[in-house]
C-alpha cells in the first residue's frame, strides 16, 4: 500500500498517542507499505504551534527532518498540481490543510490515513 499520513496520525505515530488505532499502527509500521508525510503537515504543525494551537510539538518541529528519515517515510512536496487540485476541490470545507490531502491523496495515488470523515466525504480511500 502506499499511504499518506494526515497530520494528526503522524503526530501521534512520533508520540505513540494511543488515539491512533492498532490497525493505523499495523499498516504504518508494515515495511511492505510506503508510507508519505506531506509538506502541508510540517506547515499545519508549525502553524498550529506557532498560534499556540499545539503547544506540545515543539520537540517535533525542531526533529521533523530526522524523524522522517527515522520513520522510513517519504517526504512529499506540494506541487503546482497539487495546488492547483487542492484549490478547486468543490465543497464546503474550508480547512487548506486537509484540502491538500485530500488532494495529493487523489492525485498521487494514495490511501490517507485519518480519523476525519472529511476525507472520506470527499471520495479519498481512508485507512483507519
Amino acid at each position: 500500500m502506499r499511504l499518506l499520513l494526515d497530520t494528526h496520525a503522524l503526530v501521534w505515530w512520533w508520540t505513540n498517542d494511543p488515539r491512533l488505532p492498532a490497525r493505523a499502527r499495523a499498516v504504518i509500521a508494515d515495511p511492505v507499505n510506503m508510507v508519505f508525510a506531506s509538506a502541508v503537515s510540517a506547515w499545519e504543525i508549525a502553524t498550529k504551534h506557532r498560534v499556540g494551537k499545539w503547544p506540545e510539538v515543539a520537540q517535533l518541529i525542531a526533529e521533523y527532518g530526522s524523524l522522517l528519515r527515522r520513520s522510513r517515510f517519504q517526504a512529499l512536496a506540494i506541487s503546482m498540481e497539487h495546488a492547483h487540485h487542492a484549490g478547486t476541490l468543490p465543497g464546503p470545507h474550508r480547512d487548506p490543510f486537509d484540502r491538500m490531502l485530500i488532494a495529493q491523496g487523489e492525485l498521487e495515488a494514495l490511501l490517507i490515513v485519518t480519523a476525519d470523515p472529511v476525507f472520506a466525504a470527499y471520495g479519498a480511500e481512508v485507512v483507519w
